[in-house]
Order: structure tokens, then C-alpha cells, then sequence
């Protein structure tokens, strides 16, 4: 099922800024750039792992810079785990897996609050383990067992 966006009415460029100003905060990244590139790192690695009905729920809930950013990227054959996740985002970005860790779960919490628990959990349920502490769900964890 494609919910629709919870943005739809929002500006695109104070939803996004919003966005990237609330990841900044929660980061405690020094500047808006490093908050935006955490965010383009992280929703391009999402973009490589969501697949399906999920992908474009998710695309059209988020405000159309980070959409367009989330689905510049072609999903990966295989998905990876939560953990695999984390290695290849730190590869990626030329980071420590800790840097990646804090990176995705800072931008993943954000997305969360922002498209709302029903897609979160639907996102979380078609990937393999280890996603619903990036999204900061714990107890989607307590679902799934």
C-alpha cells in the first residue's frame, strides 16, 4: 500500500532545510554541510536496499531533495544486513564504522520522525536484520521476534 506524504504541503526547501537542521542538532554535526553530507551518505545507501512498494512509499514521503537523492541510487542486487549496511557506509564515506554507525542512526531516527512509525515498519520488515535500531525502533525488534 503507497501512503501519501505527510509533506505534501510543506515547502520543499524548508522541509528539507528542516530536515538537515534537525540532523545537525541531533548529530551534533559543527556545520549544515556535514549534517547534509551524513544525509546524502545514508539515504544513498538506503536507496541501494529498499526495494518494492516500500521504495516508492518512502520516496514520496520524504521532502523531493532527499527522494531524489534516495532514488538516484539502483537497489543492490542482495540486500545487506544492518551491520554490512554500516561497513559499506563507512567505505563509502571514507569513515570509521563508528563515524557510519552514529551517521546512519542520527539520519535513519530523523527519517523515522519524519514518515512515521506504519512505513518505518513496513521499510524495516522487507530488509534483512539489523535495521530497526538504525531506525531507532527497538521494539520493532520485539515484533519481528
Amino acid at each position: 500500500m503507497i501512503r501519501e506524504p505527510r509533506n505534501a504541503d510543506a515547502p520543499v526547501d524548508t522541509t528539507y532545510g528542516l530536515l538537515l537542521e534537525k540532523i545537525r542538532y541531533e548529530g551534533a554535526y559543527p556545520t549544515r554541510e556535514r549534517a547534509e553530507e551524513s544525509l546524502r551518505a545514508v539515504l544513498g545507501a538506503l536507496g541501494r536496499q529498499v526495494t518494492g512498494d516500500e521504495r516508492v512509499a518512502l520516496a514520496a514521503a520524504l521532502p523531493e531533495e532527499a527522494a531524489r537523492v534516495f532514488t538516484a541510487e539502483v537497489p543492490d542486487v542482495r540486500q545487506l544486513p544492518g551491520a554490512a549496511f554500516v561497513r559499506e557506509l563507512a567505505e563509502r564515506t571514507e569513515g570509521t564504522p563508528v563515524t557510519a554507525r552514529w551517521d546512519a542512526g542520527v539520519v535513519l531516527s530523523r527519517l523515522a520522525a519524519l514518515v512515521g512509525d506504519d512505513l518505518v515498519a513496513d521499510v524495516v520488515r522487507h530488509l534483512p536484520p539489523g535495521y530497526a535500531l538504525l531506525f531507532g525502533r527497538a521494539e520493532l525488534l520485539a515484533q519481528a521476534a
